[in-house]
């Protein structure tokens, strides 16, 4: 659809790539434009940090804040309790209590290095809707909210449909998931306000069901908009990568290995995730987004320092780029690479090489590793490692060893 938006944010989701959807778009853009709209995404505590993934989210809500808004991070200390079934095949593992405020204090730390928090009038608020959930009373809940819930429809959202469709047990407690979700949209419309629920493309059902509810219980109008579920242009899904998830939090994935996962992106993609998941200008965007050769590298170089420099500091981002200079540059071994210390009673004798290339994180398996040394894919400082029986012992280590996996997987392996 042709849309010309009066308001900065509604402009900026348009122009960098942000929309999927929204449910009015004119209602929604000129409440923006006539004062401060409150707006939230719910984040549920199913790891201790979230994942590239989450960031386009997270994005949304820094975008909200900078053109003048006010960003709820709403955290789901009490659905984890329950799980969102959407467009999974099993139900999820639940968490105890503990796990889930041991996530929340991880996931937090994300957060914080994107949003302001306080009391001003744009100031970021952080929630947990256990606040309201963990407190309901059964039968009031079902009287005064299941009423407005029809199962038929419930049973029609493409999220409950994919499973039953395959034949996949969901179960009562999964599908009661949209009904929390659609209230808690409600709490935070009655307790602060709360005119707007972003999500993924996949959580269209959930925000349209609290929408209604909320119509329905409070007589009030509220928005819904959704980005798109991103893919990378080869076809893998956004934020996961052979050797695991590309956590937000540093003690999860380290700094230099973020770096290197933007720097490594296909060159299609460029200048999409410049103008989504950095505040560079647009033409800017563009113009990286369209050089060609090897020019385009020097693009995710900038792509890769500005993403880190939000998530980790312009002092992360500069000592990254420091290491894959002296790494892929110069042949050497750099400052900030991914380190492995061995304690010298782990050694012993020696220890294996496949061992030690699994504990750096190259292999995520022994065979892994020795499937990565016959298709000579290691090495072992900066010369073919062909040995998959070698041994390292404590005079090999004496100095720092590089190991590396294909051309751009590396780390070092020192002695404690």
């Amino acid at each position: 659809m042709t849309y010309h938006p009066k308001s900065d944010f509604m402009a900026v989701m348009m122009q960098r790539g942000f929309l999927a959807d929204c449910t009015d778009y004119q209602g929604f853009d000129e409440a923006l434009a006539a004062g401060v709209v409150p707006g939230y995404i719910g984040f549920d505590a199913t790891a201790k940090s979230l994942h590239v993934g989450s960031l386009i989210q997270i994005m949304t809500l820094r975008w909200l804040q900078k053109t003048g808004h006010k960003p709820i991070t709403l955290m789901g200390g009490g659905t984890t309790k329950v799980g969102d079934p959407s467009f999974r095949a099993d139900e999820r593992p639940l968490l105890t209590p503990a796990q889930i405020d041991d996530n929340i204090s991880g996931i937090k730390q994300v957060f914080a290095k994107y949003l302001d928090y306080g009391d001003g009038p744009t100031d970021a608020l952080m929630i947990n809707n256990a606040e309201w959930l963990d407190h309901l009373n059964y039968l009031e809940f079902l009287r005064d909210i299941g009423r407005h819930f029809s199962v038929n429809r419930m049973l029609s959202f493409e999220s409950v449909k994919s499973r039953l469709d395959r034949e996949q047990s969901l179960s009562f407690l999964e599908f009661n998931y949209m009904i929390l979700q659609a209230y808690d949209f409600l709490e935070l419309n009655r307790r602060y306000g709360c005119l707007v629920q972003f999500g993924g493309s996949d959580q269209w059902g959930n925000i349209v069901n609290g929408i209604d509810l909320t119509r329905r219980v409070l007589d009030t109008q509220i928005f819904g908009l959704t980005t798109p579920l991103l893919t990378t242009s080869d076809g893998k899904k956004m934020g996961k990568t052979a050797d695991g998830a590309i956590w937000l939090n540093g003690d999860m994935r380290a700094p230099y290995e973020f770096w290197q996962f933007w720097r490594n992106t296909t060159d299609a993609d460029v200048g999409r995730f410049l103008k989504l998941y950095t505040e560079i200008d647009i033409d800017e965007c563009d113009r990286l987004g369209a050089l060609a050769g090897s020019e385009i590298n020097d693009a995710k170089i900038i792509l890769a320092n500005a993403v880190t420099t939000l998530c980790h500091g312009a002092e992360a981002a500069a000592a990254a780029a420091a290491t894959a200079r002296e790494v892929f540059e110069r042949g050497g071994i750099g400052d900030d690479l991914p380190t492995l210390t061995l304690a010298k009673d782990e050694v012993g004798d020696g220890i294996s090489i496949v061992q030690v290339i699994v504990r750096a994180g190259l292999a995520k398996s022994g065979k892994e590793a020795k499937r990565l040394i016959a298709e000579n894919g290691a090495r072992i400082d900066d010369a073919p490692l062909t040995d998959a029986g070698l041994m390292l012992d404590a005079a090999a280590l004496a100095s720092p060893v590089k190991l590396s996996a294909g051309r751009k997987r590396h780390a070092l392996v020192q002695l404690g």
